[in-house]
């Protein structure tokens, strides 16, 4: 029996597909990640949209907004405290804007580390990242951050972290007033 050049390429590749079968059919038992960023309802949370609401969801870790025309929904992945013990739920809201924030480091942060600075500038080395919404609670701050390696895991030590372009689209649609609750 002569085997032909032709005949020869095809059990060739026969044999690389039955050697790939186990691989592919393992493969296919295998159960895909869902995403945690999926739309949730601004009503399970308040009773009114005012100015805008943010829910900041932390074990999702995703913050929404939805705007005070009932229209405008924006979902960011988020960057969430590193531990239970600084993280802090419940509702607040945006007293505070500001483009170009400096960071000071809080008492706590300071005790634990006693190397930090006693502020950083606005600027690329800024934890606070190019934007940052005041909240009610002191020391804590819906903001950007320039190490986007944060993003997706618990990494601050209180605040919901953003990608700089997330953040400055938030900044722009949300106002002073808009409510905010952290799940």
């Amino acid at each position: 029996m002569t085997q032909t050049r032709r005949g020869f390429i095809a059990s060739g590749a026969a044999g690389l597909v039955t050697l790939a079968a186990p691989a592919i059919a393992a493969q296919s038992a295998v159960q895909r990640n869902v995403s945690a960023l999926q739309k949730i309802d601004w009503r399970d949370h308040f009773d009114a949209l005012g100015v805008g609401v943010i829910v900041a969801d932390t074990s999702a870790r995703a913050v929404h907004f939805w705007g005070g025309d009932g229209e405008t929904y924006r979902l960011y992945p988020s960057s969430v405290p590193v531990s239970p013990e600084l993280t802090k739920l419940g509702y607040t809201e945006v007293v505070r804007k500001v483009d170009g924030p400096t960071w000071t480091p809080t008492p706590s942060m300071r005790e634990r580390d006693p190397s930090l600075p006693a502020v950083v500038p606005a600027g690329p080395g800024n934890p606070l990242g190019t934007h940052a919404l005041y909240l009610s609670w002191q020391y804590y701050r819906i903001h950007g951050t320039h190490d986007t390696r944060k993003i997706g895991r618990p990494s601050s030590d209180g605040c919901i972290g953003l990608y700089n372009e997330h953040i400055a689209k938030l900044f722009a649609l949300a106002e002073v007033g808009t409510q905010v609750r952290l799940i």
